[in-house]
């Protein structure tokens, strides 16, 4: 991110009318730099580099869940965090993903400026992608500061997203399944 962003981080001290040479901010430009580009190395990872072949083949046909897994994002219309848990299943067809990708493939999509919607379906059609499932579910849910801190200011309030595909869109049961075992 560089120099540039520096200068803008500082540019937003000066406007917010604090003195960007005052001991405790001299190196915030720098450090605000360096954790945007972490907030946002989404941008620069590689879909078939993060999978790195780790897809096998299998006979299993039954539900595969990953649950809970911890995601951090940041809110493209005020760029403030949200933070929340996806939970990711899929119905294999002849072949399996490696455990670690998954939460992988989560950390690609929210390590970007984003929306919850957004993410939630980037997630779901990657992993159909990757996997060529029978069919995946995403639900995510989120809490977000700019809910929270700013606007209707609501602590409590969390938003919950989700899609389905394939046989998960199609058959109530299998949807019906997944809901009720993330929710264990």
């Amino acid at each position: 991110m560089g120099t540039s962003v520096e200068e803008h981080y500082k540019a937003i001290i000066e406007a917010v009318g604090e003195d960007p040479n005052r001991e405790g901010l001299l190196r915030t430009p720098q450090r605000a730099a360096k954790a945007m580009e972490f907030l946002t190395q989404g941008y620069k990872q590689d879909l078939k580099e993060l999978v790195n072949d780790a897809v096998f083949t299998t006979s299993n046909n039954e539900m595969v869940i990953v649950r809970d897994i911890e995601l951090y994002s940041m809110c493209e219309h005020h760029l403030l965090p949200f933070l929340g848990r996806a939970h990711i299943a899929y119905l294999p067809n002849g072949k399996v993903i490696g455990l670690s990708k998954i939460p992988r493939i989560v950390d690609m999509f929210a390590r970007r400026l984003q929306i919850q919607e957004k993410l939630t379906q980037q997630i779901g059609n990657c992993v159909q992608e990757v996997t060529d499932a029978k069919g995946v579910a995403v639900v995510v849910e989120a809490k977000h500061l700019c809910a929270m801190m700013r606007g209707v200011e609501k602590q409590n309030s969390s938003m919950t997203t989700s899609m389905m595909l394939g046989r998960f869109r199609d058959d109530p049961r299998t949807r019906q399944e997944f809901l009720t075992l993330i929710r264990g």
